[in-house]
C-alpha cells in the first residue's frame, strides 16, 4: 500500500490553488530580477494576497510600539515609546503568566484579553451583552472556523455532512470546509446585483443537496471576500430566517468589519441582529462569529490572532467546544496582544491618538481611493466588468476573455484565467488572483486584486494591466 492510499480522502480531495503555482514562478522571477535578467518591469507587484504589509503599506505605530515593548521590557523604562504605548505594554505584560510572552497561556486565551474582547462587542454591538465564557482565541479566524466545523461535521455519515457556502469564497475556507470531510454545496451570488446574496438563493441551494448532501451549516462573510458586498440589516434577518427555519448552524465571517465605505452601507453584526430581533430567532439560532487580527487596516497577519464568539449553543456543546479548542494548547501571546490593540486602539487625549488617527485616516482614504481609480480603469478596458464594492479590500471584476485565448488555455493543460494571471505576470509583473481559486459560476471567469496598497503602487499596476490587457486582448481577438 501506497503511503497516499493511507492519507486520509478528506486531505486528497483538497484542491491545489492555482494561485500557489502562480507564487512559485513569481518567487522565480524575483530571482532572475536579482540576478540581472532583463524584463520590462523592475519588480513584482503582488496583490494576490489579503495582506496590506506584504502590499506595502506599513503597520502602525503604536501597535509595534506596544508589541516592541511587550517583547523586550526594558523600552517601557525608555521615553522613546510615548507613556501610552507603555503604560499599555506593562498592563498587557501583566496579564501575562510569569509577565513574558514567552510562557504559555490559558487554552481559550488570556482571560483580560477575553474580557475585553467581550466589552468590545458589547460596545460594537450597541449594548448586546456578550461575555467571556462564549470567547475562544485561536491561532487566526481560519483556525476558529475549522475547530467550529470540526464539531459539526460526520465525515462517516451517510448522506454526508454538507456546508452551504458562498460562490464566489475565498479559497481558504473551501479547503477548511473539505479537510474536516464536508461536502460543498453552493449558492451564487448574484453579480448582476454588485455580489447581493439573494434568500432565494439559498433555498435552491438547499433544495439541490436533498438526497444527497445533509447540510449542517450555512457559511456567509461579511462584508465580502472576495466580492465586497456589505449585508443590510434586511438581508442578514433574511437569512438569520432561513437558518432558523432549515435549522441550520450559522458560521459568520465578519473579519472585515472595520472596512466599509460604500455609500448607504453600514456593517451590522449577525450578533447584533439576532439579538434584536428577538425571540424565537435570538434564543435558537446558532451562530458563530468569527474576527481576526490579520484582517482590515490592522493587517498584522503574520502575529496570527483571531476570535470566535459562539451564541446559543448548548452547554454540554459547549464543554465539547473548548475541549476541541483546548487540544491546540493557546494562541500565540503576541497575536491575542494584538487582538487586544485592534478592539481597543488610543482614544481622543491619548498621547498616541494624533499619529494612530492619522495613519488609519490615510489608510481609509487610500483603499477608497484605489477602489474608485481602480474600479474605473477596469471598466475602462474591453472584456473587463468590475461591480462596484461596499467594503472588504478587494476587487474581483469578471474577465469576458477570446474564444481563442480560452482554446490556449485548454491547449495548455490549465483554467482561462489562470492562463490569463500567467501571462500578467510574465509580462507586466502583476501577480494577481485566477478566480477558479475562489469558485465561479460555470462560463465565467474573473481576477482578484488586493487594493490594500500604497497610491503609488496602485497607480503603477494599473499602468501595467492596463497596457498588458490591451495587448493580450488584441493577440487573441
Amino acid at each position: 500500500m501506497s503511503v497516499l492510499q493511507e492519507i486520509s480522502p478528506n486531505v486528497r480531495n483538497m484542491k491545489n490553488l492555482e494561485r500557489a503555482i502562480l507564487a512559485r514562478r513569481a518567487w522565480q522571477i524575483k530571482e532572475e530580477l536579482k540576478q540581472g535578467v532583463r524584463k520590462p518591469y523592475s519588480e513584482v507587484i503582488d496583490v494576490s494576497f489579503g495582506d496590506p504589509h506584504r502590499a506595502g503599506v506599513k503597520p502602525l505605530s503604536f501597535v509595534r510600539q506596544v508589541l516592541a515593548a511587550c517583547i523586550y521590557p526594558r523600552l517601557m523604562h525608555s521615553d522613546k515609546l510615548p507613556v501610552d504605548a507603555r503604560l499599555r505594554a506593562q498592563r498587557l505584560l501583566g496579564a501575562c503568566p510569569g509577565g513574558s510572552v514567552g510562557s504559555y497561556t490559558d487554552f481559550a486565551g488570556i482571560p483580560y484579553i477575553m474580557h475585553r474582547i467581550s466589552e468590545f462587542i458589547t460596545r460594537r454591538d450597541g449594548g448586546v451583552p456578550s461575555y467571556p465564557d462564549d470567547i475562544q482565541i485561536n491561532t487566526g479566524s481560519q483556525w476558529s472556523l475549522m475547530n467550529v466545523v470540526n464539531l459539526l461535521v460526520n465525515s462517516r455519515a451517510s448522506p454526508r455532512s454538507a456546508v452551504v457556502t458562498p460562490v464566489p469564497c475565498h479559497a481558504t475556507a473551501i479547503s477548511t470546509f473539505m479537510a474536516m470531510g464536508a461536502a460543498i454545496v453552493p449558492y451564487y451570488l448574484s453579480e448582476k446585483q454588485g455580489w447581493k446574496l439573494e434568500i432565494e438563493e439559498l433555498y435552491r441551494a438547499l433544495d439541490s443537496a436533498k438526497g444527497v448532501y445533509n447540510p449542517v451549516a450555512l457559511y456567509v462573510i461579511n462584508p465580502g471576500n472576495p466580492a465586497g458586498l456589505v449585508q443590510s440589516r434586511k438581508s442578514i434577518e433574511d437569512v438569520i430566517k432561513f437558518v432558523s427555519e432549515k435549522r441550520l448552524f450559522l458560521l459568520a465571517d465578519e473579519v472585515y468589519q472595520d472596512c466599509v465605505y460604500g455609500e448607504n452601507s453600514q456593517f451590522l453584526s449577525y450578533k447584533r441582529v439576532l439579538a434584536e430581533m428577538g425571540p424565537p430567532f435570538s434564543d435558537t439560532v446558532e451562530l458563530a462569529s468569527f474576527h481576526s487580527a490579520s484582517k482590515g487596516f490592522f493587517g498584522e497577519c503574520g502575529l496570527r490572532g483571531g476570535y470566535v464568539e459562539l451564541v446559543n449553543l448548548d452547554p454540554t456543546v459547549m464543554k465539547h467546544t473548548f475541549t476541541l479548542f483546548s487540544k491546540d494548547s493557546c494562541a500565540p501571546v503576541l497575536g491575542q496582544i494584538a487582538l487586544d490593540l485592534m478592539i481597543n486602539p488610543p482614544q481622543p487625549g491619548d498621547p498616541s491618538y494624533p499619529l494612530y488617527s492619522m495613519e488609519t485616516q490615510h489608510m481609509k482614504t487610500t483603499l477608497v481611493h484605489n477602489a474608485k481609480k481602480a474600479s474605473v480603469v477596469l471598466n475602462s478596458l474591453p472584456g473587463f466588468c468590475c461591480q462596484p464594492v461596499e467594503g472588504g479590500q478587494y476587487l474581483f471584476p469578471r474577465l469576458f476573455l477570446p474564444q481563442e485565448a480560452i482554446n490556449k488555455a485548454k491547449e495548455a493543460g490549465t483554467q482561462p484565467d489562470t492562463f490569463y494571471c500567467m501571462r500578467l505576470l510574465e509580462e507586466a509583473g502583476v501577480l494577481a488572483s485566477p478566480g477558479c481559486d475562489y469558485r465561479q459560476k460555470e462560463g465565467t471567469h474573473h481576477v482578484r486584486f488586493y487594493i490594500m496598497t500604497s497610491l503609488d503602487i496602485m497607480e503603477e499596476l494599473l499602468n501595467r494591466l492596463t497596457n498588458f490587457h490591451t495587448k493580450f486582448m488584441k493577440e487573441f481577438s
